[in-house]
């Protein structure tokens, strides 16, 4: 199948973008179409607050209209630009939230964010709103580790269980969403560590894109 879904890391970190690519490895398949991640070097190092959201969205525009793609994923938790990249794109666009989202809902009756910073909580909650998804919504909690620290394996997933612990135990979350797509890399250690599913936001995204290139959409 011809064309490919491009996986747009709006922050400037190549290893996030890495660690995106490699949450990919089980949608890739020979008949394609492919799944190229690029990251935006505009950027900053990791989008953490609503001024560093709105300030990708212009080169994050300018990236897809010289970028084609049979469809596009934004792999960023506060979906920035998302509407904007709609009208924009000759093809469909995906937001990693909304998606992870919309795949939580199938998953189980009341999903919980893990955020990152304090910061974030306030996005997601907001977000859940304009969704209308609040009678399915659990809470967003943060971890208390920016995008720049996600990289550290053992204190990153031992912040991620204690809050999905609490989110499982306390607000009666029965699925998980990984609130940055930094944390690309936890979602099977912390399902094992929780035993609830855990949706890692880029691979929602990216197989809801799969899904419409497949079908024509």
């Amino acid at each position: 199948m011809s064309g490919r879904i491009l996986v747009i890391n709006p922050n400037s970190s190549e290893t996030v973008t890495a660690g995106i690519d490699a949450a990919m490895a089980p949608l890739r398949f020979a008949e394609g179409p492919g799944i190229d991640c690029v990251t935006l070097a505009e950027g900053p190092p990791g989008i953490e607050t609503q001024v560093q959201v709105d300030g990708v969205v212009a080169p994050l525009l300018a990236l897809i209209r010289r970028e084609p793609a049979a469809a596009y994923v934004i792999a960023c938790f506060s979906d920035p630009g998302l509407g904007a990249a709609r009208e924009a794109a000759a093809a469909p666009v995906f937001g990693i939230s909304e998606s992870a989202m919309a795949r939580a809902l199938s998953l189980g009756e009341r999903f919980g964010i893990l955020a990152i910073l304090p910061a974030s909580v306030k996005r997601h909650r907001r977000y859940v709103r304009s969704l209308g998804l609040e009678s399915r919504f659990a809470d967003s909690q943060p971890i208390g580790r920016g995008v720049g620290e996600l990289a550290e394996p053992a204190a990153t997933l031992a912040a991620m269980t204690e809050v999905g612990r609490r989110l499982r135990d306390d607000e009666g979350a029965d699925v998980l969403i990984l609130g940055c797509a930094g944390m690309a890399g936890y979602r099977a250690a912390l399902e094992a560590e929780l035993g609830l599913p855990v949706v890692e936001p880029c691979q929602a995204a990216a197989a809801a894109a799969l899904g419409a290139v497949r079908l024509g959409w």
